[in-house]
């Protein structure tokens, strides 16, 4: 019992260090540097280097009690520090996935969906020019390298807007919203109210797949709260701009990614347990054929969503 409890300690030791110590007392020393040269100094090492000195040179530092209640101090605030970061990273989760209630989130909704629209067209113009370059055997369409890699590229900048016509004012919620788009089309079912049931019956592999880009998808999402951070200390220390460009940029790429695996791994869930789901609650045989249909699909929305 003894090793077992002293392993569980060790690794929570560990995690404690590496998600909020750690980050915190990074953020407190740039605080601390940035509080001590501010932006006229703020490149003056030793200046910094004097105030150190001067800070160590005090009586009550030699005390062995006050050093200790130092150390636990800023253990304690740099672990508060982490704790307010992960606080507003959830905030950011929640509001990368937001829907346009808002007159500004209406506004963004739109010019996102111009932009998509824009894009859209151009690849369309690019696809019917290809058709008419010519034809081979049996009716194949001949499209030529250099169009092929155009309608690529079209196709792509257009998927960075949205995989669909965007309907909320981020690119996180409409990735989302493609997935559960996606589904209903595919098996006519409602993916808010199937994936609560259908996560209660997926094997262990797929929780862990599933809950490692969520956690990536939520680190990212801290890593931006901490940029915010950064950009505050700024309004002090100008360098601190460079930690928040870094963080901010950092987020955003780990989050497109976090989420966009995600999605996939969702909408493969469905793909692969869908009909498994609708076996174990009886709407089919187990020994049926056939893949999962649009009418056992509206059977299993109306039954999760309790005639709502």
């Amino acid at each position: 019992m003894n090793p077992l409890l002293a392993t569980l300690g060790g690794k929570l030791t560990e995690r404690w260090l590496n998600l909020l110590v750690l980050p915190g007392a990074l953020f407190l020393a740039a605080t601390a540097a940035g509080t001590a040269l501010g932006h006229r100094h703020w490149h003056d090492v030793d200046r910094l280097r004097t105030t150190l000195d001067e800070l160590a040179a005090r009586p009550a530092l030699d005390r062995t009690g006050t050093a200790a209640l130092l150390v636990a101090l800023v253990l304690l605030t740099a672990t508060a520090a982490s704790l307010a970061a992960q606080f507003l990273g959830g905030a950011i989760e929640r509001y990368w996935l937001r829907f346009g209630r808002n007159p500004l989130s209406r506004a963004l909704t739109a010019r996102r969906a111009r932009r998509w629209q824009e894009r859209d067209e151009k690849l369309g113009e690019a696809i019917g020019q290809a058709h008419r370059t010519g034809a081979g055997p049996n009716g194949a369409v001949l499209i030529p390298s250099s169009t092929l890699a155009q309608i690529q590229a079209l196709t792509e900048a257009r998927n960075r807007i949205a995989l669909r016509e965007p309907v909320r004012p981020t690119w996180y919620g409409d990735r989302m919203q493609a997935t559960a788009d996606r589904v209903e089309a595919a098996y006519g079912v409602d993916l808010a109210a199937l994936w609560p049931r259908l996560w209660l019956i997926l094997p262990e592999p797929a929780v862990r797949q599933i809950q490692s880009a969520r956690d990536s998808y939520s680190a990212a999402a801290r890593l931006a709260a901490w940029a915010v951070g950064y950009a505050l200390l700024a309004c002090w220390w100008w360098p601190a701009v460079l930690a928040t460009l870094c963080c901010a940029a950092m987020a955003r790429s780990r989050a497109r990614t976090a989420l966009d695996a995600l999605a996939d791994l969702i909408e493969a869930a469905v793909d692969v347990h869908g009909r498994e789901l609708a076996t174990r609650i009886g709407l089919i045989s187990p020994e049926a054929p056939g893949r999962l249909g649009h009418d056992t699909g509206d059977e299993m929305s109306a039954l999760f969503r309790k005639a709502e």
